[in-house]
């Protein structure tokens, strides 16, 4: 006890220390894991600040908001902190590199911004675009990012690292509270097991004392149950002498119908021996089912058992014995009875009848058997009486032959049926040996039958004799032989035909002697084989005029086959048809040329009327169609195995009648099945999930019914968790009743491709998610630009115009003012059209267009640039009723595009010629050609790259290095294909080509242009004009256009709310409306103008800085009359303005 105590105190020490210092050691993981995570955090966090500081600078560059510049005032004072704090939390060597490699990088970047926001704001835009575009800021970010992408890394792995330490710790310290656990369990078990075997020790004293006693009175019981066992084992040898000698089985239970006892013949029948079969449920030994039906039936033990009454075996019953063996048995059962009359047991007699059962049917079957023979024998079969010819029997081909039926013949004489045989004549044929012996009359001969509906037929008649209970009886065989009768009158007029068909036939027809000597050549062998009849009558065999070497390959088979030594020759080819064996084969004919011929050859044995061979007829047709058929369905095979290969597809096929799947290799593999494998359908749905399962089932059986092809994609479930996809594609197989016979088909793993799938939709989504994020961005940065535009184009186009007209120094000044205004705009369209183009968003209208009208409006627009530049113009003639497929806005701004690229780069002076040319029946090419100064071969793999100018950027052209980007992708929109050569110092050629369209417009395209005038009303009328504006230099810009208008009154309103009760209480003739106005959108305040009944005919125009081709829809969709976009055209605003009041 003191020594257990001990050990107890002992474990406990050294749990508790082990448990300390796994604590300490999880303790110090859990430490380190969130120290390296928040590290992790810090570095995110800065370069996220690095980001939102570079998209800061670039906000503030386009828009000198000093709101943007927050985040890189706050980078710029708290990243040394960072990066001090970082390297701090940093223990890994490598890590701290990458730290100090990053810090001159932050700084380099710091610079360049600063420098960048510097040149801002002493408003150097143009020097600030060069520094961005020049890309040092970009180089540095990608570096910066490169480094603090190597640290996370580095991090990351630290984090793992610790993160398994300390979940190693953690089960370090559970194991060791577990093992504690269990020790001090095992403790006290050892110390409970030690006084429980001192109790027992003293339990055995006392009861050894009472068995010693017990015993004694034992011996003496145990010498009367002897004397009992010695009188009841001689019983039991008499009976079971009396259970082995019988013939039948006995099988004994006791009351719960459990075996006691099987004699030998029960274990004979039942297979059971008595030692297996003791203890065992009855129904379990002797297992019975119903002889038809295959159902079990009952047990009449457990009746006997259940009723005490004596159960007697039903008919039709089968003993299915332990080895699977069945036999027919009949059986009876009896209740055991103890000495107070109660039921104690059962016992079952039973033995096997099968043999006597099966004779039983055999003679009921013999007798359906004829009775079916009589009923289907094409065969009239009749008995009567020997004496005086009464009808006894007759089967239902007599009724059919004669018209009657059985009642109406029976008992009636057989002269009835044949007249000729009359009663007396009857009686004279059908004579009979007095001496009682039955004998054959002989009879047998061609009569006349005769109908009930009176006609006659010609008939044979044969009758045999028999005897019946002492009666003596005729059977007659009558057969109805018109047809017959006809056979033979056409087949007199036929032999002429046959000889006819048998010598002009397309196949070869060769007869031969016993000994194979040719005796007959018909013409179709003469065709074939090109030996005349004459060449090879009576001179030599078939096996002569056939390859040799297939004579010597079939001799061989053959007597392999039938175990007979055959040679070759002759033989060979008659062997089978000698034997009576049906004979077709393939055999290659010598023609006399030399030629081969491949042939069918079916052989026939002629023999004579006892049976002797007198010759052999050799039927051949030509098998060279086949044998090329054959050919070309190898090669077609190879072709399909080699296409499965290099297709990566496996091919299967489903047989409807046993439901099996036959699986090629390629197939089986991917279910993870042995090569070649059968399997059922619903093996193969197995590896489904519930949902595909169904599916597929439900796309299989729509397949088969509709008559469509099976085309199916799913996921499987393998072993160990593996799932892959599988593509399955199949079609049905009918019968020509249209059944259903299977589907055969080729599957593929396209496990791969849903991967890849799966990374393209989520890659998919984030380019998505970026490029709807800088449409916002540029349709915001629309916006914000038009609305300053609109007032300096506007008021510039007013003072160009105005009265008194600007002086010759101010003209220049304004209209450098315009032009720059214009650029900016045509820069903003192009970057939009660039954005709608990359985001599928851009809607095109595809027409016929006439090439000479949109060329001739495009020419005309860019003439006066070209003189400007001393630059000749000339559209070389082509056929001015060409038409091609492209929306005609868009096209037209191609071929701006291109025509004014090629003013812009060419020499002064030089030449642009524009050629049109039909390259193909579908296809015209426009081409542009200058005389400038050409590009070199590095710079045109460069020429449709997005801002890049190509070395122009300092040139004194303007331009965005879009232009031709634009122009590409809405070619290429339009089905169109663009193109460009160009040799340094001659010049360049920048070609498009357009599908030809022979389809002439639906409506005559004017080719003028139209311009708007001032109406000029013969009786001059005051019109009211209402502009809702929330801009004070819009509002501006429109009052003084409307001045040169004294029949225009101008009304205006700061928001919607203003403008809507204004609108109520002047009813003016037109609103303008901006869009984005405080509180009440433009396009909100037009909803309630709609519903309000005195408002609600005003034609409202927008007038709005949103200028993507979305707002405008949406605005013209909403109901405006018109949607203009800032900054306006003066002439295009008043012929809106002018329609409006019109409508009005």
């Amino acid at each position: 006890m003191a020594s257990s105590a001990g050990v107890g105190i002992l474990l406990v020490v050294v749990v508790v220390i082990a448990s300390l210092r796994a604590f300490k050691h999880s303790e110090a993981s859990a430490h380190m894991r969130k120290d390296t995570l928040n590290t992790l955090i810090y570095t995110s966090d800065l370069l996220s600040e690095l980001t939102d500081a570079e998209t800061g600078q670039r906000g503030y560059l386009l828009t000198g908001n000093l709101m943007f510049l927050q985040p890189y005032t706050a980078l710029r004072d708290n990243v040394h902190s960072h990066l001090q704090q970082l390297q701090a939390n940093t223990l890994n060597a490598t890590a701290q590199t990458h730290l100090v490699k990053v810090l001159p990088l932050i700084d380099a970047k710091l610079a360049e911004l600063a420098h960048v926001i510097e040149l801002r704001r002493h408003n150097d835009m143009d020097t600030a675009l060069k520094v961005v575009a020049e890309g040092e800021g970009k180089r540095l970010m990608d570096l910066i990012r490169a480094q603090i992408n190597a640290f996370i890394a580095i991090q990351e792995k630290a984090l793992a690292q610790h993160e398994a330490a300390f979940q190693s710790s953690m089960q370090q310290l559970l194991a060791i509270i577990i093992v504690s656990g269990m020790l001090m369990v095992l403790f006290a078990l050892s110390f409970s097991y030690f006084m429980y075997r001192r109790s027992q020790q003293q339990l055995k004293n006392a009861v050894h004392l009472k068995t010693r006693h017990l015993l004694a009175q034992q011996e003496q019981m145990n010498g009367q149950l002897q004397q009992s066992n010695l009188a009841l084992e001689g019983s039991e040898e008499k009976l079971a002498v009396t259970l082995n000698s019988i013939g039948d089985g006995v099988i004994a239970t006791d009351v719960e119908g459990r075996v006691t006892l099987l004699n030998a013949v029960a274990e004979q029948l039942t297979g059971w021996t008595q030692a297996e079969a003791i203890g065992r449920p009855v129904g379990e030994i002797f297992h019975i089912i119903h002889q038809d039906t295959r159902q079990p039936s009952a047990i009449p033990i457990m009746a006997a058992l259940a009723h005490g009454e004596i159960q007697v075996m039903t008919n039709h019953t089968l003993l299915i014995a332990h080895d699977g063996s069945e036999c027919i048995i009949a059986d009876s059962c009896a209740p055991i009875r103890g000495k107070n009359c109660q039921v104690i047991g059962a016992v079952l007699v039973f033995r096997d009848v099968t043999k006597e059962s099966v004779a039983k049917q055999a003679v009921r079957d013999s007798a359906a058997l004829i009775q079916a023979i009589l009923n289907t024998v094409v065969d009239g079969i009749i008995t009567f009486h020997a004496c005086g010819g009464i009808i006894e029997t007759v089967n239902p081909t007599i009724e059919k032959m004669f018209g009657y039926n059985a009642a109406e013949l029976i008992g009636q004489n057989f002269s009835l049926l044949i007249p000729e045989l009359d009663e007396d004549k009857c009686n004279l044929c059908l004579n009979f040996n007095a001496r009682g012996k039955m004998h054959s009359t002989g009879l047998q001969q061609e009569v006349a039958g005769h109908r009930k509906d009176g006609s006659f037929f010609a008939l044979e008649i044969a009758l045999g004799e028999m005897e019946l209970s002492g009666r003596r009886y005729f059977t007659g065989i009558l057969r109805d032989i018109t047809a017959r009768k006809q056979a033979e009158e056409a087949l007199f007029k036929a032999n002429a035909l046959q000889n006819a068909i048998f010598n002009s036939a397309t196949f070869s027809s060769i007869a031969t002697d016993e000994k194979g000597i040719i005796q007959i050549f018909n013409v179709g062998a003469e065709r074939m084989l090109g030996y005349k009849a004459g060449d090879v009558m009576n001179k030599i065999t078939p096996a002569d005029i056939s390859d040799q070497q297939e004579v010597i390959a079939r001799a061989k088979t053959l007597s392999a086959e039938l175990a007979t030594l055959i040679k070759p020759g002759f033989e060979t080819l008659a062997f089978k048809a000698s034997r009576g064996i049906e004979d077709i084969y393939e055999l290659t004919y010598l023609r006399k040329d030399g030629s081969r011929l491949p042939a069918v050859v079916s052989v026939t044995a002629l023999r004579c009327a006892n049976n002797k061979i007198i010759g052999y007829l050799l039927i051949g047709t030509d098998n060279t169609q086949r044998k090329q058929s054959e050919i070309e369905q190898k090669k077609l095979f190879q072709r399909a195995q080699l296409a499965l290969d290099a297709g990566q597809l496996g091919d299967w096929s489903w047989d409807a009648a046993s439901n099996l799947v036959t699986l090629g290799g390629r197939s089986a593999k991917m279910y993870g099945f042995p090569e070649r494998e059968c399997v059922t359908r619903e093996q193969m749905r197995a590896l489904l999930s519930t949902e595909d399962a169904d599916y597929a089932g439900k796309a299989w059986d729509q397949a088969l019914v509709e008559h469509t092809a099976y085309n199916n994609e799913y996921k499987i479930n393998l072993a160990l968790g593996e799932q892959r996809w599988i593509s399955m594609t199949g079609c049905g197989n009918y019968a020509e009743d249209g059944t259903i016979l299977g589907m055969t088909g080729v599957m593929q793993d396209i496990s791969e491709r849903k991967y890849n799938e799966a990374k393209l939709h989520e890659s998919i989504a984030t380019a998505e998610k970026a490029n709807l994020a800088k449409s916002e961005f540029l349709s915001s940065m629309s916006h914000e630009l038009r609305t300053p535009l609109n007032a300096i184009l506007g008021f510039s186009q007013l003072l160009e115009t105005g009265n008194p007209l600007p002086t010759a120094a101010q003209m220049i000044r304004l209209q450098e003012i315009i032009k720059a205004g214009w650029y900016l705009l045509e820069l903003i369209n192009e970057v939009l059209d660039l954005s709608l183009i990359e985001s599928g968003k851009l809607l095109l209208s595809p027409e016929p267009v006439l090439l000479v009208d949109a060329l001739l409006e495009c020419v005309t627009m860019i003439e006066p640039q070209a003189q400007q530049h001393a630059i000749t113009m000339t559209l070389l003639p082509f056929d001015n009723t060409w038409l091609i497929t492209a929306d005609r806005t868009r096209l037209k701004q191609v071929l701006l595009n291109l025509l004014s690229n090629a003013v812009k780069y060419n020499s002064q002076p030089g030449t642009v010629e524009v050629i049109c040319a039909e390259i193909s029946p579908n296809h015209i090419r426009i081409a542009v050609k200058d005389s400038g100064a050409g590009l070199p071969a590095e710079k045109l793999t460069q020429l449709f790259q997005p801002f890049n100018r190509l070395g122009q950027e300092h040139g004194n052209e303007e331009g965005t290095g879009i232009g031709l980007v634009v122009t590409k992708k809405l070619v290429e929109l339009m089905d169109g294909s663009i193109g460009v050569e160009s040799t340094v110092g001659e010049g360049s050629v920048f070609w498009v080509e357009f599908v030809k369209c022979e389809v002439l417009p639906a409506a005559d395209h004017a080719t003028l242009p139209i311009k708007w005038l001032a109406p000029v009303p013969e009786q001059p009328a005051l019109y009211t004009l209402l502009y809702v504006e929330d801009n004070p230099a819009n509002l501006m810009l429109i009052e003084q256009i409307i001045t040169a208008y004294p029949d225009i009154c101008l009304l205006s309103a700061p928001d919607a709310n203003i403008g809507m009760a204004l609108a109520r209480a002047h009813t003016p003739e037109v609103i303008l409306m901006d869009i984005n106005l405080p509180g009440i959108s433009g396009s909100k305040a037009l909803k309630l103008l709609r519903k309000d009944p005195v408002t609600a005919h005003i034609p409202v125009i927008a007038l709005s800085a949103n200028a993507m081709p979305s707002d405008i829809k949406n605005g013209l969709e909403a109901g405006f009359f018109r949607y203009l976009t800032k900054p306006i055209k003066i002439n295009e605003f008043m012929k809106a303005l002018d329609e409006a009041l019109k409508h009005a």
